[in-house]
């Protein structure tokens, strides 16, 4: 073999795709797993690609490899190899290309292509970790019917596909290798069956370490309902003999939705009422459906390219959000995907990380699943629902099951149905997956002789590469309440396609309140200039549950910034009207929870930073705690009784309404434990019989400097899971007092515990410090150091997930200069670094600027 010199990395770009000069007809793999010897035979088919220039030599990706032979139609070829594949010449017409390459997969610490967990062999492939396993054409594009052989002694062998005996799977879907996946291990499994529409049976099974097959119970029953939803809703069966599903303890990701073979991170597999929260509970739920979705909206139906990575992933997350709709009631289930998406994207679209749902360009894909791929995807396919109607929607995406089945489709394919489909014209709506930025939506109102006129103008700041922007189509779901608090019209959508538009609604007795942005039916920043008393009136009377919540949200903000500028009180409106909803038993626990919580630290050092003002993080945080006491002193009975009711009795259930009860229930404690002297929170935490109300109390004797005991009885308990630690790491950081948060985490990195190549380990550590932003952002800068210390030494043996990490200095430049400065000084420090990952140097690239 012949090595060839490293070439500069240069930007992958959209604009220079072109179709591989081949296809794939068919690929045969043999595994012969055998520790740091693993060997990979691999026999592949290929012919000239049609819709592709002529090529007579070939390049297929490979990282890691050590090529031990290779052959086209049975006679040695000598490639030429570099760092990032090889090249061959290749005949003219069709040929099979054979080879076999040798691979470590017991030193493969980034997680991603075959890699050893705890004894067990697994694989992540997406994006690009099957060139870590042989060489291939690592693109989505390229898709064939995969056959497998594993050679182990491993008592479990499984792949994607049908078994066929003895270690080898054949799946006869094509896909592309981004959705390879091999497990060998000792597991067990825990079993069901499912019977499609048509009669198809398919077995089901949930493969864990020995000892924990109970705790797979949940995850199945959330596969199989979801099986059902998708025949139900979309009409979509699933085409294989068999779906597996892996639990596995190092992994960089959720989940990853392989063919037929699911693999897991096991803390979205495994639950059990003593070790699993109902968050965890409903995480599981959720990641089970999305991986199940993406059979027919990822798999059947993959990318043509990595740019189009949010056709997949924002159409899967919108189906998993309608699912969870379903399973957990609405409007719940809006507020706090809105929450998420407020706290993660909106976070990356006005900062140095903003980019395109569809990017341009790109150095590491790995470092475009984000926020705005994901939930801002899903956004833009909840506002083309509101556009076009439930109709609409559904017949097109009928029409893209049955025109791209099969396909690696692109943002072009997926528009051209919804235009066929309902005959719209989608050119301008289009901008939306181009574009980067979250539009701010400013509104004035005028009211004269029955007519309420709504003047609303929209504008998009500056991103990175991207200075001037258009107007984009803006769905805008409004209705009107009625000065004795009736709804005189209900939820209409506006349409707005201008940088400047007006509505009108004309024939009104009276002077109507506009709810508007109904449901959030659009991801923008609304400015809308409300005094108090005109948001108290729509926290009291909105019909709207998403805009009642919103009008309670807006409030508490403005009511927060006063106190944080200008020294100013709480709000007597505030505190009596969210005493009222909480008060109000005809609305659902899980409802009152959300409305007992206050817009985030993080999300005002934003609206401060918005509005000229450079943020304290220690006075965000002060103010926050000053108006929790206010709460609390305002509703002690209420809270009290609530407390009391709230209770559920045994056995436990993970239900919505069961959830629900216990979420008010905590929301409570954690106010009342400021008037009692956590005394709720100590009776409690010895009383739990679930881990929601366990961790609920323990949370909150932490918070209040209460907690040394009990940690350390909850360590005693626990040290012996590896999830509930997760959540003990966790727990002590992002409720130390900021003070002393990052000596509480430098501690804690220094527990004989803290496994800090386990992926969940790390982030219970280092995503806790994210989640204190007064501690992060103490003044002396001791965070900053710790994490980007830790950030040093995890890119070495895991890019993937130090470049995520990173993320953490993101808003830097809203700061002081103090603080700007000290930032500024660790992410040069990491950028300094011989040897940097391409991953992290691209991430913290783009946030230095």
């Amino acid at each position: 073999m012949k090595d060839a010199a490293p070439q500069p990395v240069r930007p992958v770009r959209l604009a220079e795709y072109t179709p591989f000069p081949f296809v794939v007809e068919h690929v045969e793999l043999w595994f012969t797993l055998a520790g740091a010897e693993t060997r990979v035979r691999s026999r592949i088919r290929f012919a000239p690609n049609p819709a592709a220039e002529p090529a007579r030599e070939i390049f297929l990706h490979g990282k890691a490899l050590a090529l031990q032979w290779a052959r086209i139609d049975g006679a040695d070829v000598q490639p030429e190899t570099t760092p990032k594949g090889l090249t061959c010449p290749v005949p003219s017409g069709p040929f099979t290309w054979e080879a076999e390459v040798q691979i470590d997969p017991t030193t493969n610490t980034s997680l991603d292509g075959l890699y050893t967990s705890g004894g067990m062999y697994c694989t992540q492939c997406e994006a690009e970790g099957f060139r870590k396993i042989t060489y291939y054409p690592d693109r989505p594009d390229v898709m064939a019917p995969f056959r497998v052989h594993i050679d182990s002694d491993m008592p479990v062998k499984l792949s994607n596909g049908n078994p066929l005996g003895d270690g080898t799977w054949d799946d006869p879907w094509p896909k592309p290798a981004y959705l390879f996946a091999l497990v060998a291990g000792d597991l067990r499994a825990f079993s069901s069956d499912f019977t499609t529409l048509s009669g198809r049976h398919v077995d089901l099974n949930i493969w864990v370490r020995p000892g924990d097959e109970p705790r797979a119970e949940y995850a199945m029953d959330a596969l199989i309902r979801s099986m059902k939803w998708d025949e139900e809703t979309y009409g979509r069966e699933y085409d294989l003999d068999v779906f597996n599903i892996v639990a596995v303890d190092d992994f960089n990701m959720g989940a990853m939705e392989n063919k037929g073979l699911n693999i897991f991170n096991s803390k979205y597999v495994l639950a059990s009422p003593d070790t699993a929260t109902d968050s965890d509970y409903d995480l599981i739920e959720g990641i089970i459906a999305h991986e199940y979705f993406h059979n027919w909206t990822g798999n059947r139906i993959t990318c043509r390219d990595w740019f189009q990575l949010c056709l997949k992933e924002g159409l899967t997350v919108f189906r998993d959000q309608q699912f969870s709709s379903d399973m957990r009631g609405a409007a719940v289930k809006r507020i706090t995907e809105v929450m998420q998406l407020r706290a993660r994207q909106f976070r990356e679209d006005q900062g140095p990380l903003a980019h395109p749902v569809r990017p341009e360009e790109y150095i590491e894909i790995n470092n475009f699943y984000t926020a705005t791929v994901y939930e801002k995807g899903a956004e833009v396919i909840h506002m083309l629902k509101h556009l076009v109607g439930d109709d609409g929607y559904s017949k097109a995406l009928d029409l893209y099951f049955d025109r791209h089945d099969g396909d690696a489709a692109t943002i072009e394919d997926w528009l051209k149905v919804f235009e066929d489909a309902t005959g719209r014209d989608l050119t301008q709506f289009s901008r939306w997956y181009s574009q980067a930025g979250t539009p701010r939506l400013s509104l004035t109102e005028r009211f004269n002789d029955g007519t309420l006129t709504l003047d609303f103008k929209q504008e998009t700041r500056p991103t990175p590469g991207q200075p001037t922007k258009l107007p984009q189509v803006i769905p805008i779901a409004v209705g009107l309440i009625g000065p004795n608090g009736d709804e005189v019209l209900p939820t209409t959508v506006l349409e707005m396609s201008e940088a400047e538009q007006s509505f009108e609604f004309t024939g009104l007795s009276a002077r109507p309140v506009a709810s508007v942005l109904r449901g959030f039916s659009a991801p923008v920043v609304l400015d809308r200039p409300l005094d108090n008393a005109t948001r108290a009136f729509l926290l009291a009377h909105d019909t709207d549950p998403f805009n009642r919540w919103e009008a309670g949200r807006v409030l508490g903000k403005e009511v927060l910034t006063r106190m944080i500028t200008e020294g100013a009180a709480p709000a007597p409106d505030l505190l009596t009207g969210l005493h009222r909803l909480v008060a109000d038993a005809s609305l659902e626990p899980a409802y009152r929870a959300l409305m007992l919580g206050l817009p985030s630290e993080d999300d005002l050092a934003q609206t401060l930073f918005d509005s000229g003002h450079v943020p304290d993080p220690a006075a965000i945080h002060a103010a926050r705690e000053r108006l929790l006491d206010a709460m609390a002193a305002e509703m002690e009975p209420t809270l009290a009784r609530l407390y009391d009711e709230m209770e559920t009795p045994a056995p436990y259930s993970p239900d919505a309404e069961a959830a629900g009860k216990r979420a008010l229930r905590s929301a409570c404690l954690a106010l009342l434990s400021r008037r009692d002297g956590c005394a709720r929170a100590q009776a409690l935490f010895a009383a739990a019989d679930n881990m929601t109300e366990e961790m609920a109390a323990l949370a909150t004797l932490v918070r209040h400097d209460q907690g040394a005991e009990a940690v350390q009885a909850f360590y005693d308990k626990w040290r012996h899971d590896r999830l509930v630690m997760d959540k003990w790491f966790m727990l002590q950081v992002v409720h130390a007092r900021h003070e002393i948060m990052a000596e509480t985490a430098a501690a804690l990195t220094a527990h004989p515990d803290f496994d800090w190549k386990n992926p969940n380990r790390f982030r219970s550590v280092l995503g806790g410090m994210q989640a204190n932003p007064a501690g992060f952002h103490r003044a002396d800068g001791a965070a900053y150091r710790l994490y980007a210390d830790w950030l040093i030494k995890l890119d070495p043996v895991n890019p993937q997930t130090t470049a995520r990490m990173s993320t953490a200095f993101e808003t830097w430049a809203r700061y002081d200069a103090d603080r700007q400065a000290m930032m500024r000084e660790q992410l040069e420090r990491i950028a300094a670094l011989e040897g940097l990952s391409e991953n992290t140097g691209e991430m913290v690239g783009r946030i230095l600027g």
